[in-house]
């Protein structure tokens, strides 16, 4: 049973949680007000809105943002190449082809404008490595949608699931040819969902084998319950569950032997790993068997130095390796211990199914100082079974807002980690706000053999009409071990590494091509789906 607050006790809640921003404004930072997840309003609702009027598009040069041997390709770019002035883009999902690793897909969150808070459901795709990336438009033209997940099975199909911000319904789309067209799976909003879900496919060859599992926040459903499965690839789903707990704001994954891991945080903001080992037998009936507490030295919480949006969410991920860290399992996410500070990426691992995890391990490695932000930590498990985590950055800003990309690996199932590396050039997290302010609720990372790719938001595009003089956009990038070498179309030429994990280069951001004016067509409204009944959320005051 969910617990709400009375209205008076909410009203106390928000004059405490309004206290870090008056302190940040003395301070001359620009921070939202801290609150705790759960959260008891919607981050994604269409509020009804039109789509964006039409306008006149007009094209800069696309960014490549050169950091030592990191190398950024700007990945939302028109049909010539080039950086579409006046938008802005974020919460980027990739998924990368097993087969083919030149191959990849993105989904974002798409605002044609700056200037509204109407969104769409873009992606785009890459032949080449990363180098260079073609954007065929949205899903659906005019149809407000959010929260883009991806992910690709063992034999290069991307799937795209999908949000419906009027009615929080969610339906999954599928791509066989490496992401140029997506088809939609089963009718609008027939995955049920609700508001943050994300969703995990099962490629071990048992019984479960291509079943697909999604999980979203109970507090605003599509219709009921807060979990469900496809058993054909995204067509049709179960009807939803309850989980344990009301986990949510979290990711799932399947171990070698079919079972389901389910990673979140609880009704109390404490951290849950859930497990079913029935998930897979593709019965009526689902269980969840295993239900452990995990400390990951504090809770996620929503503003601070994001807006109105999230400091990150939980990942989890299993290992797959075949190795001794087989089917070990890691938890990360960014917490703070208390609602006055900043964040840190904390790790937590279990090498017994989810049965314990151990203590807490904080990844960033700069002196510790609570009021630094170490935001979006994200993770993801190589086939070789090396640890890749990443996250936003202010450890190096006086004013405590300018971030940079940071990464580090570890190759002993978390036992240890390597120095923390910068991986990209300095930037405003909070520049070209859309009217959604925020720059997403998290950031994304596929791992393979020798390395990670990463689809990260930054601000690097400059633009004296948006936000601060820069414009929201997102890039691609390649991290590993041994550098960043470039992403290489084929011929695969061999990487540079380089001497030592800690890079201290000169940044550059060098931008490519000739503007062109590029319109784009108008978008046709669609009929949206009949909304259906939720709860209605308390007030809350406004960031």
């Amino acid at each position: 049973m969910k617990k709400k607050l009375s209205t008076s006790n909410y009203q106390l809640l928000a004059t405490v949680l309004l206290l870090p921003l008056t302190l940040s404004i003395a301070l001359g930072q620009t921070l939202a007000p801290v609150r705790k997840l759960p959260l008891k309003e919607p981050l994604e609702t269409s509020k009804n809105m039109p789509p964006a009027a039409p306008r006149k598009i007009e094209t800069s040069p696309r960014m490549i943002s050169q950091f030592g041997v990191f190398t950024s390709f700007q990945a939302n770019v028109d049909a010539s190449g080039n950086n579409i002035l006046g938008d802005a883009a974020n919460e980027p999902a990739i998924a990368v082809d097993p087969t083919d690793a030149n191959k990849m897909t993105i989904g974002w969150r798409q605002f044609d404008t700056i200037n509204s808070d109407f969104r769409q459901g873009g992606w785009g795709y890459t032949t080449d490595g990363g180098v260079s990336w073609t954007f065929p438009g949205v899903l659906e033209p005019g149809v407000f949608r959010s929260d883009p997940v991806m992910h690709a099975d063992e034999t290069g199909k991307f799937f795209y699931l999908s949000l419906l911000g009027d009615n929080f319904c969610d339906d999954v789309w599928r791509s066989t040819n490496g992401g140029q067209i997506f088809t939609e799976q089963s009718p609008n909003g027939d995955g049920h969902g609700g508001d943050k879900q994300w969703f995990t496919i099962d490629k071990t060859g048992g019984p479960g084998h291509g079943f697909q599992y999604q999980f979203w926040s109970g507090f605003f459903p599509c219709d009921t319950g807060e979990f469900n499965r496809s058993t054909d690839g995204g067509i049709t789903w179960m009807t939803p569950i309850n989980l344990p707990n009301d986990t949510d704001t979290g990711a799932l994954d399947v171990d070698t032997n079919g079972n389901l891991f389910v990673g979140g945080s609880d009704f109390n903001g404490e951290f849950r790993c859930l497990r079913s080992s029935d998930a897979q037998n593709g019965n009526p009936t689902i269980t969840f068997d295993q239900n452990t507490l995990v400390d990951l030295g504090g809770f996620l919480i929503q503003g601070g130095i994001n807006g109105i949006g999230l400091c990150g969410q939980t990942f989890i991920a299993v290992d797959r390796s075949g190795t001794a860290t087989n089917n070990n399992i890691y938890m990360l996410a960014s917490t703070t211990p208390n609602f006055s500070d900043g964040t840190n990426v904390m790790f937590a691992r279990s090498t017994d199914g989810g049965l314990t995890f151990s203590a807490p391990h904080r990844i960033n490695d700069d002196p510790v100082n609570p009021n630094k932000w170490h935001f979006f930590g994200t993770l993801s498990v190589a086939p070789t079974g090396r640890i890749d985590v990443v996250w936003y950055d202010t450890r190096n800003a006086a004013d405590n807002i300018q971030s940079q990309l940071f990464y580090s690996f570890s190759t002993d199932g978390g036992a240890t980690w390597a120095p923390n590396v910068q991986v990209s050039n300095t930037f405003n997290p909070q520049a070209g706000f859309p009217q959604n302010q925020k720059i997403g609720d998290y950031i994304t990372i596929v791992s393979d053999n020798t390395g990670g790719n990463v689809a990260y938001a930054a601000t690097f595009n400059e633009n004296p009409n948006a936000v601060g003089g820069h414009e929201q956009t997102f890039f691609y990038v390649r991290v590993s071990p041994t550098g960043g070498p470039s992403p290489t179309p084929t011929p695969t030429v061999t990487p540079t590494p380089t001497p030592t994990p800690t890079v201290t280069p000169t940044p550059t951001a060098t931008p490519t091509a000739t503007p062109t004016p590029t319109p784009r067509p108008t978008p046709t409204p669609r009929t949206k789906p009949t909304p259906r009944a939720r709860p209605t959320p308390l007030p809350r005051p406004s960031p």
